[in-house]
């Protein structure tokens, strides 16, 4: 069994119901017309109180948003891709890319490929259009690396550092994209900023999106039933939580065996993403990637050799990319995407 201590969030500046509304509804979210009152019942405090701790949590930064955390390119397509960036220029060239409304991550990590970011578009051609553009724009040399598999991929984040419960099947294959009904675009577009902090916030998300109640309520069910949305809840972010010794692992696995491999790591606690990626030639030869969020340096460099040593990874060739900054971090702009396309 592997430390995960590193993992495990003592929060004594924060509230028992702030750590509460952070840790324990990051999914399964109420589709009813007044979740917040659910909420407040299930916590034993007042309905305005979940509403204000929530506003106040959101803008002090430790919540992203309310809402929903869409499977991988079902709605558009999105890849990870990163720039060689002098550091000198680093700041600048991470506005250029920051600008894009197409990216909603943008990381500097320590390696020569020092700017990491994801892009969203409606379809390939579009995606290929604004990795070009940032190419031509910031003149550096990168690296593409497009999801080829999910091992595990936001399920949300466990801030006891107990082991996810929730798992699914490793080896399943990424499912294809699907054409949204406009009123399903209309809903996505109105839900990227997340759920409003009042009492009736799936009403004030229907009247953004010209529909009714009972319609983004069904359809929000739908969407998770149906895998389109993983999980719906609260989105925290994990830097404001303390959590800023973070890592991307990556290794060049034979293809034959990534898979396997995949399946192993994404099930050793503390492992909080795992997924194959496509290579990029030999500036980038790296397949299976996984990432771990932790409080402390060492102890994320002590709990990635147990887990190369847990999966047999030693022998192949690895990188470890420790985040150093953020520069953007938002929900994608999937309805955004899918109105261009039909344009």
């Amino acid at each position: 069994m592997l430390d995960t201590s590193a993992l495990h969030v003592d929060a004594p500046d924060q509230s028992a119901l702030d750590f509460r509304l952070l840790n324990d509804f990051q999914r399964g979210f109420p589709f009813v017309a007044r979740p917040y009152a659910v909420l407040a019942e299930r916590l034993g405090c007042s309905q305005a109180e979940v509403m204000a701790r929530l506003a106040s949590l959101r803008a002090q930064g430790s919540v992203s948003r309310i809402g929903a955390v869409f499977a991988p390119g079902r709605v558009g397509v999105s890849t990870l891709a990163a720039l060689a960036v002098p550091p000198e220029r680093l700041e600048a060239v991470a506005a250029l890319v920051s600008a894009h409304p197409e990216v909603n991550h943008n990381y500097e990590r320590e390696h020569r490929f020092n700017l990491w970011y994801v892009a969203t578009a409606p379809h390939a051609q579009a995606l290929a259009a604004v990795l070009a553009n940032i190419r031509v724009e910031t003149g550096c040399p990168a690296v593409v690396a497009p999801l080829l598999r999910e091992y595990h991929i936001d399920l949300g984040f466990d801030m006891h550092g107990r082991e996810a419960k929730y798992r699914h099947d490793c080896l399943a294959r990424k499912q294809p994209a699907r054409m949204l009904a406009a009123a399903e675009r209309r809903i996505v577009q109105a839900l990227a900023e997340g759920l409003l902090c009042v009492e009736r916030p799936y009403l004030a998300l229907a009247e953004a999106a010209a529909v009714n109640e009972a319609a983004v309520l069904d359809y929000l069910a739908a969407w998770l039933a149906e895998g389109l949305v993983k999980r719906f809840g609260v989105i925290v972010r994990h830097h404001e939580l303390g959590y800023r010794a973070n890592a991307m692992c990556v290794w060049d696995v034979p293809d034959e065996e990534v898979d396997a491999l995949g399946a192993r790591l994404a099930a050793i606690p503390g492992v909080n993403l795992c997924y194959r990626r496509l290579r990029d030639g030999a500036a980038w030869p790296y397949n299976l990637y996984c990432m771990i969020h932790g409080r402390d340096r060492d102890a994320v460099e002590a709990q990635i050799f147990g887990l190369r040593a847990a999966c047999g990874l030693g022998e192949y060739r690895g990188a470890v990319l420790f985040s150093r900054r953020r520069f953007k971090q938002c929900g994608a702009r999937y309805a955004a995407a899918a109105e261009r396309a039909l344009a």
